[in-house]
């Protein structure tokens, strides 16, 4: 950004639009800027409590009676000599003709001159008579270097024992698009709870991520107890998944991989899709950002939705490395390709700046989409490129639902040796994980309300009274499964030695 903004200066740039939440480590690298450009320009500061007042006051005091912004920008236009003017939180009164207008006379005086006029802001509001006259930028984050320099600060003030090489890489990364304020705060609040600062106070860290994600109020922070090892089968799309949970190091980066993309995984409901997702956080010890395209939609206000998603995405590039996930994509991107009569075309603008983003994005956020109707998922989603793979999660075989049995059976009692899992597995031939599980919910409850312990013909008697998705929905499966068969990766290893032997 630095850079950018020292050649638009010098470019003589009138107006440039700095969109930040960090006003004074801005306005100190707008300053440190300024002593480097060949006209040494003089920064002035302006806000609607103090007006306008020299940065560094160093050749001269502060002008008087320039609260308003009319007359902050006429003194501006007066002004002798060259210089940078930051006006902070003028956004509000931008709706206003008359400083509209002002700033368009000032514009107007600048161009060829050495004065360029910077609105600073963390809301991006431009007039529409503003749109041709205004460049604008992001205040990039704290980058890695500037966190280790906060964090040895840190270290330094509170004496606390220095980290280890991998605990300091954990502690940065933590940290990652948090501001300055924010990183420095968190790790004080690490230092007074534990009174150090290593590898166990990175939850700590990350603590302040939920809080910024719980301010966006589009994206939600999840966090999942179970390991990938609660999910039975899915051999192969674990081992996809083992394989990359260190592709976010810096270790990855020095060998030379490129930093995943994304993937999504297809198959029938009730099989582990959205579980693998959840999992897929803690392997990877990444935070785990769900995005649910229902908030995203805001009738109130043309454009809004549209501001929404921009401002999730953006929250998701400032926190990462970070998992975004999407579930059930059909459902959410269904009717983008074509929204003009229903909607006015919101969902197709959000769809079309959803699939910019994926291809363009370069920030390292892994999306994990999950969908159930492959029918209804746009094209554009399943071109190659767009994920680095698709999986097909199938209905489990015998010895994937004989695993799931044995799962939920030990999450809810210690000895499981006297059910006979294998009989289990037989007989629920056609039930997806979630029915199977459901079936030993009710075989419990029903021998709950007997006062007695449930046993293996209880769990027999639940199976055999559900009707499972599978036969209910036979059509719908049975047409997933062959556009899978040619089209999608087998998440589990026996279908994908099936799929080997039969090409």
């Amino acid at each position: 950004m630095r850079e950018e903004l020292n050649i638009l200066i010098q470019a003589q740039y009138p107006l440039i639009y700095l969109v930040t939440f960090e006003e004074e480590r801005a306005e100190q690298s707008i300053a440190t800027l300024a002593k480097s450009l060949p006209s040494l320009p003089r920064v002035f500061s302006w806000t609607v409590t103090k007006g306008l007042s020299e940065v560094n006051e160093a050749s001269g005091g502060s002008p008087h009676n320039t609260i308003s912004p009319e007359a902050a920008l006429d003194w501006v236009v007066r002004h002798k000599g060259s210089g940078i003017y930051i006006f902070k939180d003028l956004h509000p009164f931008l709706d206003n003709p008359s400083v509209t207008r002002s700033l368009r006379d000032a514009v107007a005086y600048f161009k060829g001159s050495d004065k360029s006029i910077i609105l600073m802001s963390p809301v991006q509001n431009i007039p529409t008579e503003m749109e041709k006259e205004v460049v604008v930028l992001d205040f990039a984050l704290p980058d890695m270097g500037e966190l280790n320099r906060v964090l040895n600060t840190q270290l330094l003030d509170s004496n606390s024992p220095r980290p280890t090489p991998s605990a300091r890489e954990k502690l940065l990364t933590a940290t990652l698009g948090l501001t300055k304020d924010e990183a420095e705060k968190v790790y004080r609040k690490a230092c007074v709870k534990a009174g150090q600062l290593t590898e166990a106070e990175v939850e700590i860290v990350l603590s302040e991520k939920k809080q910024l994600i719980k301010r966006n109020g589009i994206l939600e922070y999840i966090e999942e107890d179970e390991t990938i090892d609660s999910i039975g089968g899915l051999e192969e799309l674990k081992h996809w998944l083992f394989q990359r949970s260190g592709a976010f190091t810096e270790k990855a980066r020095e060998y030379g991989l490129p930093q995943p993309k994304g993937m999504l995984i297809l198959g029938v409901p009730g099989c582990g899709k959205s579980l693998i997702a959840k999992t897929t956080s803690r392997l990877w010890g990444l935070p785990l950002l769900r995005l649910d395209i229902g908030r995203v939609y805001d009738g109130s206000t043309v454009g809004r939705s549209e501001a929404n998603l921009r401002n999730a995405l953006k929250t998701a590039e400032s926190i990462s490395p970070a998992i975004l996930f999407i579930d059930e994509l059909d459902k959410a991107f269904a009717g983008g390709a074509g929204s003009a009569d229903s909607d006015g075309g919101t969902s197709s603008r959000i769809f079309g700046s959803f699939l910019t983003w994926m291809q363009e994005k370069t920030s390292p956020v892994f999306v994990m989409a999950t969908a159930n109707r492959v029918d209804r998922l746009p094209g554009e989603f399943l071109r190659k490129g767009r994920f680095d793979e698709i999986f097909f999660v199938d209905l489990p075989n015998v010895d994937e639902r004989e695993d799931i049995y044995r799962i939920h059976l030990e999450k809810r009692r210690p000895q499981i040796d006297r059910f006979n899992l294998n009989q289990l597995a037989k007989v629920s031939e056609g039930f997806s994980g979630a029915e199977i599980e459901q079936a030993i919910v009710a075989a419990m409850y029903e021998a709950f309300a007997q006062n007695r312990e449930f046993t293996q013909l209880d769990i027999i008697a639940a199976v055999k009274s559900t009707l499972p998705l599978s036969k209910t929905m036979t059509e719908q499966v049975t047409a997933l499964r062959d556009w899978a068969r040619q089209r999608a990766r087998p998440a589990a290893s026996s279908m994908a030695d099936y799929q080997r032997m039969e090409s």
